[in-house]
């Protein structure tokens, strides 16, 4: 899950997003609305966290030009505004939910895995492929209804995969939904990383397997018999 973090607060943003990495999460801070739209028209978010009291403009001006880039990306407001006409004017611009600061990031994350749980949500959604079942919810995995370990950086891997499962990933749509700004990959860190997966889904019996298409990218699919 690849986040979009608006914060001009540097240090609430180092701390909040270190959170939110630790739970999971692959995240983009940056800290004008400017930067913000940039971010948005250039990369796939599943949700954004947005900030009001930004230096260049108002985040509230933000919120139509993020849901006409795409409309099912949810939003939630982390601001210092606490009055009510505050929350109702966010809520109606389009927000998806609001919280005030100061808040605790464990409610955040159960907020943004709320949203994400609702209908057309990234969350929510049981993904199975032949004998593999990916929780979203839970982030788990399960091979023959086993749950299996895997870092949070392959169960990334392989939701992507899932979610796409007979169709080609190139290794740029990989690097965007698995890597953030700070984050960079290395040049063969694709490589390494599904290399590990696929050998973690052999050696687990998973009935579907990782191929890479040289010069193109990589496709997940059923193992032939």
């Amino acid at each position: 899950m690849r986040l979009l973090y608006v914060e001009d607060n540097q240090k609430l943003a180092l701390n909040t997003s270190a959170s939110l990495r630790d739970a999971g999460f692959v995240v983009d801070v940056v800290h004008t609305v400017a930067d913000a739209l940039h971010s948005a028209k250039s990369f796939e978010y599943d949700a954004v966290i947005l900030d009001l009291g930004l230096p260049d403009r108002d985040g509230l001006d933000l919120l139509p030009d993020i849901k006409e880039v795409n409309p099912n990306t949810p939003v939630i407001i982390c601001t210092a505004r606490d009055a009510l006409d505050d929350r109702i004017k966010g809520l109606n611009a389009g927000s998806d939910d609001y919280l005030v600061k100061p808040f605790a990031v464990a409610e955040l994350i159960a907020r943004i895995n709320a949203v994400l749980r609702r209908p057309g949500g990234a969350l929510g959604m049981t993904l199975s492929f032949g004998n593999v079942t990916f929780e979203t919810a839970e982030r788990s995995m399960a091979i023959d209804g086993a749950t299996c370990a895997f870092s949070k950086r392959e169960l990334a891997l392989l939701e992507l995969f899932l979610r796409r499962s007979d169709r080609v990933i190139t290794k740029d749509a990989i690097e965007n939904a698995l890597y953030g700004f700070d984050d960079a990959a290395t040049p063969n860190a694709i490589e390494v990383l599904t290399h590990r997966v696929r050998k973690k889904l052999a050696e687990k019996g998973a009935s579907i397997e990782i191929h890479n298409l040289r010069g193109i990218g990589y496709i997940l699919r059923e193992r032939a018999i």
